[in-house]
């Protein structure tokens, strides 16, 4: 398995204006993280979890999953991923995973509750870190932040539980940008992880 932790420090915690992905808290980004993360041409990555984190108002802290094994009807387009949140975060949750849709689910979960519960090491994707290429990686999930990065408090508790913290490049990258040679270092040596 290959997962994937997206902080959206603004994203909008209840449905947003399909028009306006920016505008609910930089959903866009999201959006196209879900996308590097998960599709191939003309295939899923059904080895892959992607796990958004949106601490945007106004009910913060919502987490979505994507498990790639069971999603269905779902489309590289930040418009299609985007409806697709949008419908999860339509849903009444509370702590417990809630299915919105074939391989989504949702739940009202702070940071630590998430890492808390993933069987995962976590490694923390950061531009100071280890080169990705001087890594054995191996059941991780990959923590990254949007725009914004981590927050003080949002880092602290990452770095508190993380096994690693590795550099994709000495460049500040975009996330999704990350989340592409992530799969690349990893497709490239065959690592399943």
């Amino acid at each position: 398995m290959r997962a994937f932790l997206i902080i959206g420090n603004k994203a909008v915690t209840k449905p947003f204006n399909l028009n306006d992905l920016p505008g609910a808290g930089r959903m866009d980004i999201l959006c196209r993280c879900v996308a590097q993360a998960l599709f191939i041409s003309h295939g899923i990555r059904r080895d892959v979890e992607v796990y958004l984190l949106l601490l945007g108002e106004p009910e913060p802290p919502k987490a979505v999953l994507i498990k790639g094994s069971e999603v269905k009807y779902m489309a590289p387009d930040e418009r299609n991923i985007g409806g697709i949140l949008r419908k999860a975060l339509g849903i009444e949750v509370g702590k417990n995973w809630k299915k919105s849709s074939p391989g989504v689910y949702v739940a009202k979960k702070s940071l630590e509750e998430l890492l808390d519960e993933l069987p995962y090491k976590i490694i923390y994707l950061r531009e100071d870190g280890e080169d990705i290429r001087n890594v054995k990686l191996h059941d991780c999930l990959f923590v990254l932040g949007d725009h914004i990065g981590l927050a003080e408090r949002e880092e602290k508790e990452v770095l508190r539980r993380a096994w690693k913290v590795i550099k994709v490049s000495p460049l500040s990258l975009q996330a999704d940008q990350c989340i592409v040679i992530v799969h690349y270092e990893l497709d490239r040596v065959g690592t399943s992880i």
